[in-house]
């Protein structure tokens, strides 16, 4: 599950962050993942407490955004949303499809205090 070693990166980002920006603790983050990105947001859920115990964000609330994946077909010229990484283009069913959206998973935001 490396749902597991992400959500040990997003705490380490969470701490270099309150050394810059001098928080205390996390009361909020708001994470945005990407259907297209390989990460499975329950699995994220189940790990995001049990990483952050004992921590300074031990008490945060994980808010999950999850992004549509979208693709730009350069057959048919249009943006379209695809659920997978590998489907064709819906519209034409063209295979040439370049992501455009729904890869990520990045902090979109934080409430500290």
């Amino acid at each position: 599950m490396h749902e597991m070693s992400l959500c040990e990166g997003m705490l380490g980002i969470l701490k270099q962050q309150a050394i810059e920006q001098n928080y205390s603790s996390v009361k909020t983050v708001f994470l945005e993942i990407g259907t297209l990105s390989n990460v499975e947001p329950d699995a994220i859920r189940f790990a995001f407490p049990v990483v952050t115990q004992g921590s300074l964000a031990e008490n945060a609330t994980l808010e999950i955004i999850e992004v549509i994946g979208q693709a730009w077909c350069l057959q048919c010229q249009k943006d379209v949303i695809i659920k997978n990484r590998y489907d064709g283009c819906p519209l034409c069913e063209s295979h040439q499809l370049q992501i455009t959206d729904g890869e990520q998973m990045r902090i979109k935001e934080l409430e500290v205090a």
